[in-house]
């Protein structure tokens, strides 16, 4: 009996959508799983099908490794595809094969939805007792059009939307552990990421640009290309350490940073700034600060992180592969010029009276694309 083997997709939240969206989210992950599986050397064939996606490939533990880490997918499963095969067919050779997944002594239970009569017509030849509840080993069936598709585990995938899916968002990057868990969340959810580093070369070294090209990297295991803004930003600090207190400096950098990330984000077409910070890490992560940081801008900033505490967030970047790079030693713009008392419940009005006495520079910047 011809046969394919492969891995067999199943949408999550994808299902859920209308049938014109579903349609159109269904399209992105196709390409998206197009891309990252070229960009990995396999040689590959998809089908599309209404609730499934089958990748017809004969490397399959490479495959599933690279399919496990796209967005937009609640499970997947190494699986034999037979396709316009009747259920005549199918049958005998799940009866002339059973005996290499089923040994003699182990329970087994047949899945199938609501396909009664095809189970017990499966079912009938397997000489092994049925567990329903808690057996040794399981056989999922499917029936799509005038195919079948036949295994035996479900691996869970990434789930979330397919990366694209939900528009742009600009992410502030500092190198830290906290930003790269920040991005992976948001473009689990869907949205595309362009990232933005602030940094002080040439007054320090390069260390931190070239970490975040190094965490880059990492990131595009889960985003098709990544476009980077690296921003000088040490004029504008010295001009704040000049003439500011140090208590109030952090916010001081901050909003501006939220003002430049906000007129890069909206060049870019973003709809919403990310960053990485968790209620009261430290003192600029405050709510008093927080709302007195984003006062000035328009745009929406989202904090994936906001409620997380640092194990979790730890957890989370050694999990997608960025915590051992995050925590490399560097000099950026935050260890050269925040000082070491900052205040931790700021004053809007005492803000805005400091900001009146600076001259801030244009904006410049370096854009790197992967």
């Amino acid at each position: 009996m011809n046969y394919k083997k492969g891995v067999l997709i199943a949408f999550g939240e994808l299902f859920l959508k209308s049938k014109g969206v579903r349609k159109i989210f269904q399209i992105r992950l196709i390409n998206n799983l197009r891309f990252f599986l070229k960009k990995e050397g396999l040689n590959f064939k998809i089908n599309n099908f209404r609730e499934r996606i089958f990748i017809e490939t004969g490397q399959l533990l490479k495959a599933k490794k690279i399919i496990k880490r796209v967005f937009g997918i609640a499970w997947l499963a190494e699986s034999f595809y037979f396709p316009e095969t009747s259920l005549k067919e199918f049958s005998k050779f799940i009866d002339n094969n059973y005996q290499e997944w089923i040994k003699k002594n182990e329970t087994f239970a047949l899945r199938i939805k609501k396909e009664r009569a095809i189970v017990d017509k499966i079912a009938k030849n397997i000489n092994r007792r049925v567990d329903l509840t808690n057996p040794e080993k399981e056989i999922f069936i499917e029936n799509r059009g005038d195919g079948w598709f036949l295994y035996f585990k479900k691996i869970g995938g990434a789930g979330g939307l397919p990366n694209g899916s939900s528009g742009k968002v600009l992410c502030l990057v500092s190198g830290g552990i906290d930003s790269v868990p920040a991005a992976f969340l948001v473009a689990k959810r869907g949205a595309e990421n362009i990232w933005l580093h602030f940094h002080s070369f040439p007054l320090v070294s390069n260390s931190s640009i070239e970490k975040v090209k190094e965490l880059a990297k990492v990131y595009l295991k889960y985003q098709p290309k990544l476009k980077i803004y690296f921003i000088p930003f040490q004029k504008n600090q010295l001009e704040i350490k000049a003439k500011t207190p140090a208590n109030y400096r952090v916010l001081l950098y901050r909003r501006l940073m939220f003002q430049i990330a906000e007129n890069i984000a909206l060049k870019e077409n973003c709809q919403a700034l990310i960053t990485g910070e968790s209620l009261g890490q430290v003192s600029s992560q405050t709510l008093t600060n927080i709302k007195i940081i984003e006062e000035k801008i328009k745009m929406p900033v989202l904090r994936p992180l906001i409620g997380w505490d640092k194990e979790e967030i730890i957890d989370l970047a050694k999990k997608i592969g960025a915590y051992n790079i995050s925590i490399k030693p560097q000099e950026d713009c935050c260890t050269l010029f925040v000082p070491k008392h900052q205040t931790a419940q700021g004053n809007l009005e005492a803000v805005e009276k400091l900001e009146k006495k600076l001259k801030l520079s244009g904006l410049d910047y370096d854009l790197y694309l992967i």
